[in-house]
């Protein structure tokens, strides 16, 4: 039988003031590299729609 659930509650985190500033920074720059990584793939996937549906293509002339 399994035992029953116990619930904990955090009060209080005590962070170093220059390790939250060091995380945050550390942060911003690994959100670079992922930015481009995303947006390779939303591209790739924008690619794969615009090559299935025509999505994007102009169609008869431009007046």
């Amino acid at each position: 039988m399994p035992e029953p659930s116990s619930r904990t509650v955090l009060t209080d985190i005590d962070i170093p003031f220059g390790s939250l500033v060091l995380f945050f920074v550390k942060a911003a720059l690994a959100a670079i590299p992922a930015t481009f990584i995303v947006a390779l793939i939303l591209a790739f996937i924008g690619w794969i729609f615009r090559l299935l549906f025509g999505f994007g293509h102009m169609g008869g002339m431009m007046t």
